[in-house]
């Protein structure tokens, strides 16, 4: 999960919580995203998913793909819900993003949907290796364990 800052515009508006059960994440990579202007209200008001979403390379470009951002009421002119949505890298990690996924077999998934410190809307993608059943389960183990070695801990400590 992404550092909080002391200033107070940061403020996490969505999270993928299921992405580090789903995937191990290898790495990960913060990107700008182009929005209108009734979905930033959306999103101020704190409207939104990205648990279904992923993300593409298309045409030289990055996408957001199927990500949910709740229509904004007072909007004269609104947004489409799920609409596919740009989001904004530099070339060269365009180009690392776009031969990880042809190359390696890795997908690209939305982590953290969330506004910086200067205010602006941006989205944490981690570049990401599905996993297979038994990892998942081995995931659970070590976390059911780390949770008993905590508990264990408290009472004997």
């Amino acid at each position: 999960m992404a550092k909080k800052p002391e200033t107070p515009n940061y403020k996490v508006i969505a999270e993928n919580r299921r992405a580090r059960y789903d995937y191990a994440i290898e790495d990960d990579l913060e990107c700008g995203i182009q929005l209108t202007g009734s979905e930033v209200k959306s999103l101020r008001s704190g409207q939104s998913n990205i648990a279904e979403s992923y993300a593409t390379v298309d045409d030289a470009e990055l996408w957001l793909v199927n990500s949910y951002i709740a229509p904004y009421e007072q909007a004269m002119f609104g947004h489409e819900e799920r609409r596919r949505r740009k989001l904004l890298v530099n070339r060269r990690e365009l180009a690392r993003l776009w031969s990880d996924t042809q190359r390696k077999g890795m997908t690209l998934v939305p982590l953290v949907l969330y506004f910086n410190h200067k205010g602006m809307a941006k989205l944490k993608i981690g570049i990401a290796k599905g996993k297979k059943a038994p990892d998942k389960r081995e995931t659970e183990a070590k976390r059911d364990w780390n949770r008993q070695k905590q508990r264990l801990l408290k009472d004997h400590g």
